[in-house]
């Protein structure tokens, strides 16, 4: 039988507002960034999806994303698997430093002390696995972050038609896991308003 990932990303951040590159740095989600997530908590709640299990990254802007769309309700586990890719000195700079396409971040951090985007796919797929492969686990939440989800997505199929479209804040990834392994299934966007 195959069961179902919900992976997410996180609320608007401060930093998203700002244009900052976040990584391992924090800051906390903005009035928006709050709506979006209860926007997404009304999505579950409309389509009658439940989590039998809930994770999340270590970092507080998926905690509280989490928080919010399970209405603090809900037992989780926090992973430092599901963390965002880490941009070394790069980190709280401006967006307007980072290179312009997917192939160009591969190892461009590495120097600066960052990871590479196939270091962040692996410890992606491992602990999503990890999680998915775990007996009662079929209808699972797990909230991370854009870099981390298109570097997930990136160990599955080409990301590029997705990431045309956005990832944007709160947009959830629909993965069925059969057999050890991931399909997408559909990526839910809600308008930005």
């Amino acid at each position: 039988m195959a069961k179902t990932l919900y992976l997410m990303r996180h609320g608007q951040t401060l930093f998203n507002l700002r244009r900052k590159i976040q990584g391992w740095s924090d800051s906390p989600l903005t009035e928006k960034g709050v709506e979006q997530a209860k926007t997404a908590r009304r999505h579950f709640k409309d389509h009658n999806i439940t989590f039998d299990h809930a994770y999340c990254s270590t970092s507080e802007r998926c905690v509280d994303t989490l928080e919010i769309v399970t209405e603090y309700k809900m037992p989780y586990t926090r992973l430092k698997g599901l963390k965002e890719m880490f941009y070394g000195t790069y980190e709280g700079e401006s967006e307007d430093l980072n290179p312009k396409t997917p192939k160009d971040c591969e190892t461009f951090y590495l120097p600066y002390g960052g990871e590479s985007s196939n270091t962040v796919r692996d410890r992606m797929m491992k602990a999503l696995t990890e999680i998915m492969e775990k007996e009662d686990h079929n209808s699972v939440l797990a909230v991370s972050h854009s870099g981390a989800c298109f570097n997930f997505l990136r160990g599955i199929q080409d990301p590029m038609k997705e990431l045309e479209k956005g990832f944007t804040n709160c947009c959830i990834f629909v993965y069925e896991y059969k057999n050890k392994g991931f399909k997408l299934r559909e990526v839910i966007r809600h308008n930005e308003s």
